[in-house]
């Protein structure tokens, strides 16, 4: 599984992708977001899915953009053509997958602003190739294990938070799923789109320079969970004091 998220802020665009690959017992790491040169400008790419049909189609978009010197000037044409590059490689291997029980699985995120994107953008596009635009009414998008980040982004974001809000919100929902889910891990690579800048700045941070903040958060957790109001359960837990007795439990219906 993956752990991928992106999300649209007003002063740009923040992705955090997992590194971990989990083949049947055996994991290794590999990158699941990559940078792409538009001229003087970027875009960035994040998929979640089976690893052949990803690699199959970023090649496919590398060698028709890097190599090939394919160029876009707005964002939604080069999401445009990695669908057709998704869609190529469902024809050619979409049936061979399902004859060995595999289903043709890849969705991806693009983002970044190019020469004539207004500002910056973002997509999230299917494994047939349609797509949807992510905006600032739900700036984020995850694709992968969606279920254990979503209440922390979803109570942590929104279009006004500043990037280093949406960094922290985005770290601790990986956090979050890579606790939960066994094939989410570092390495952690991060994106940074700043607004009108047309440029990417990246990292990938390994578990050793954020064990300061896993450990910073367990600790506010846990002492958030003992100063939590506690009123409401005295009346439950007071039925079975030593001195009132059980009588006092109230019933249930």
């Amino acid at each position: 599984m993956t752990f991928c998220v992106a999300m649209k802020i007003e002063d740009g665009i923040v992705a955090i992708a997992d590194s971990r690959i989990t083949s049947g017992t055996e994991q290794t790491r590999a990158r699941k977001v990559t940078v792409h040169p538009q001229g003087h400008h970027r875009l960035f790419l994040m998929t979640s899915g089976l690893r052949s049909v990803r690699d199959k189609a970023v090649t496919y978009f590398e060698e028709t953009t890097n190599v090939g010197g394919l160029k876009f000037d707005k964002l939604y044409k080069a999401v445009n053509h990695f669908a057709e590059q998704i869609r190529k490689v469902a024809e050619e291997d979409k049936s061979a997958l399902h004859e060995s029980g595999l289903s043709f699985d890849l969705h991806s995120i693009v983002g970044g602003q190019l020469e004539k994107d207004s500002e910056h953008k973002l997509y999230l596009i299917y494994p047939q190739g349609n797509w949807i635009e992510i905006t600032m009414e739900t700036p984020y998008q995850v694709i992968g294990e969606r279920g254990y980040g979503k209440p922390i982004l979803d109570l942590g974001l929104n279009y006004h938070s500043s990037p280093l809000t949406a960094l922290k919100v985005g770290f601790l929902a990986f956090d979050a799923t890579r606790r939960s889910a066994t094939d989410v891990g570092f390495p952690l690579d991060v994106v940074y789109c700043k607004k009108d800048s047309f440029q990417i700045a990246e990292y990938q941070y390994e578990k050793k320079e954020l064990e300061e903040v896993c450990d910073w958060w367990r600790e506010r957790l846990r002492q958030s969970l003992e100063d939590m109001p506690a009123s409401w359960t005295n009346r439950l837990l007071a039925s079975f004091d030593p001195v009132s007795g059980p009588e006092t439990a109230f019933p249930l219906s």
